[in-house]
């Protein structure tokens, strides 16, 4: 990954109802989820939430897929993991004792 796609991945996860819907489409599953549930999901108006839908994929965070009538999203993991690794790497610059630290949750955390 290079820093300008990095930029626009955080820039797109760095918005409260952004990072809501990519938050949703990730537990929907491989699967994904219609835009309409999505909007439903996370009680947002249809237009905002295609707006950060479009954002979204935009950033190659989420793709997009026809079914019929609705458009499908699902998470796009292999990005996302591209992009933790990018970071973990260049905030560590191969410093094993950086990385482990940054890999390590703090006790009595647990992930989102």
């Amino acid at each position: 990954m290079e820093l300008d796609d990095a930029v626009v991945a955080l820039f797109a996860l760095a918005h409260p109802g952004r990072l809501e819907v990519f938050r949703t489409i990730v537990r929907a599953g491989p699967g994904g989820m219609p835009a309409g549930d999505v909007a439903r999901a996370i009680k947002a108006p249809a237009n905002t939430t295609s707006t950060h839908l479009s954002i979204l994929t935009g950033a190659g965070l989420l793709k997009a897929y026809r079914q019929g009538r609705s458009i499908i999203y699902s998470a796009e993991l292999t990005h996302l993991s591209s992009l933790t690794a990018y970071l973990l790497e260049d905030c560590a610059q191969g410093q094993p004792e950086v990385y482990s630290q940054l890999t390590r949750l703090p006790s009595g955390k647990k992930s989102a």
